[in-house]
């Protein structure tokens, strides 16, 4: 069913879009063609003629002045490229940067399906790195790694103050080393402690299923340069086998190439309807008019904090300009467009800039502050639940963060230890017994590290299982009381 797929690593360079390929920092979007909004763009696009004379100079002569009086010798082309990060940095702007060749290698690759990392997409905000979502199946999706993280450090190094891409070459490694990260989580008192072994990561963006009463399931974990062709492969593929609904699910989706997301919004709204704004510095406004046609049968929505950038473009024209109802959580609120420059430095390095900002059919811009769902749907509490920290024993009479986490993957799990407030009691114990019995694992009552990572590989089969997706089931649910509904009307 794979028409594409891709080996990556896992954590692409701060750069992309989101779950799997991503093409930004939260959702890349990559302007080519007769993108919408090219007029606006285009005017961006005009540049200055460069330096004067004086601010020649003075970079000349600082230059000059570093490299005859610096104490050891110096990397010229190192100087150079510190100069052009420093102009990015003093942009103020996370989705802007500058990446070296190699770095701007793997970024064009990622564009195009495949890209290397630890199955996260990141970002710079206030020179930290923070996570924009974590890739669909990947290690960092599996170990618990959540949109809005920060992470701290990597195998002890600290990511304070370092430049995006410096930070992400920290992260990445061969495929079966160990990455152990510390993240600061809100809502979490202590950093939280995750180890992560590096693996490949298979890329693919749209999966799709036919649930029970013909609802159909797309889920798109990017927006990539194939995304819209595979899209519609399995949109026609569901229809054939008689579809009456669908839900559209871009949770943890960070993003991705802008025309790609017009042709998918395309299939959708009707034809003259508003898809996306895109507003120039210099306030000038191209709209993205559908010249598709609507779908006859009802569309939901999946979102959460994770869903940014060409995911809530696509959310946005879908709720307001072809009636489908968004089902989830906020989304992230990555308002911007970014088109990268690949040529004009000459060395095959590259800048990514921030060229204009996008708005909503009705001309909301969403940037820091995301789109609400239309029905509110929170995932049950162990969806988010902290790791457990495995060098500490957890046993009765104990109050902390990590007995609250095991009480809450206890409770999720069915185990029913009647508190999850972080005390071991009584009831806490018996109900660790019950799970190591079922594990068959030895029954001490005590949470080792065994017990811990066999309750934190419990659980992750548990996430995984749509019974227990209450936001997918919302959806589906939604869908078919409109097909109900609609039946009933006939």
């Amino acid at each position: 069913m794979l028409k594409k797929s891709t080996a990556a690593f896992l954590m692409i360079a701060a750069l992309l879009c989101g779950s799997l390929l991503t093409l930004s920092v939260t959702g890349y979007m990559q302007i080519s063609g007769q993108a919408a909004g090219q007029g606006a763009i285009s005017s961006a696009l005009n540049g200055s003629s460069g330096l004067d004379q004086k601010e020649a100079k003075k970079l000349g002569t600082a230059l000059g002045l570093i490299e005859g009086n610096y104490y050891e010798t110096v990397d010229r082309n190192k100087l150079i490229d510190g100069a052009v990060n420093g102009m990015m940095e003093a942009l103020g702007d996370p989705y802007s940067n500058y990446m070296g060749k190699e770095t701007a290698e793997k970024f064009e690759e990622s564009i195009e399906g495949s890209f290397s990392g630890i199955g996260a997409e990141v970002s710079s905000e206030n020179g930290k790195v923070v996570v924009v979502s974590p890739i669909k199946g990947s290690p960092a999706e599996k170990a618990g790694i959540q949109a809005k993280d920060v992470i701290l450090s990597v195998n002890g190094e600290s990511l304070e103050g370092l430049e995006l891409n410096a930070a992400v070459a920290k992260i990445r490694g061969p495929k079966g080393s160990k990455a152990t990260l510390k993240i600061q989580r809100a809502g979490s008192a202590e950093p939280l402690e995750f180890a992560i072994t590096r693996d490949d990561v298979k890329l693919e963006t749209v999966y799709a299923r036919l649930e029970k009463g013909d609802v159909g399931v797309i889920e798109v974990t990017q927006f990539s340069m194939n995304t819209a062709e595979r899209f519609k492969e399995e949109l026609d593929r569901l229809e054939k086998q008689g579809m009456k609904g669908l839900v559209i699910d871009v949770r943890n989706d960070p993003g991705g190439v802008l025309p790609v997301v017009i042709q998918m919004a395309e299939q959708f709204v009707p034809s003259g309807k508003t898809i996306v704004q895109v507003e120039d510095k210099n306030k000038n406004r191209e709209l993205s008019k559908s010249k598709g046609s609507s779908k006859a049968y009802p569309v939901v929505v999946l979102m959460n904090k994770g869903s940014a950038s060409a995911s809530e473009i696509l959310a946005g024209a879908l709720q307001q300009s072809a009636g489908a109802k968004l089902i989830g959580d906020n989304s992230f609120g990555k308002g911007t467009v970014q088109t990268s420059f690949d040529k004009q430095l000459g060395d095959g390095s590259l800048l990514k800039i921030t060229i204009a900002k996008w708005l909503t059919p009705d001309g909301t811009w969403i940037h820091g502050k995301g789109i609400k769902p239309d029905i509110a749907v929170a995932q049950p509490d162990y969806f988010s639940v902290a790791p457990i920290n495995k060098s500490a024993t957890l046993q009765y009479n104990m109050n902390s963060a990590d007995v609250k986490s095991a009480q809450i993957m206890l409770d999720g799990l069915g185990y029913k230890p009647g508190r999850k407030d972080g005390y071991f009691d009584a009831a806490t114990k018996e109900a660790v017994k019950k799970f190591q019995s079922t594990a068959k694992l030895t029954v001490t009552g005590i949470i080792d590290a065994k017990t811990a990572e066999t309750l934190e590989a419990a659980l992750i089969k548990a996430i995984q299982n749509p019974a227990n997706d209450n936001q997918r089931n919302k959806g589906i649910e939604e869908i078919q009381k409109e097909i109900k509904s609609a039946s009933s009307n006939k």
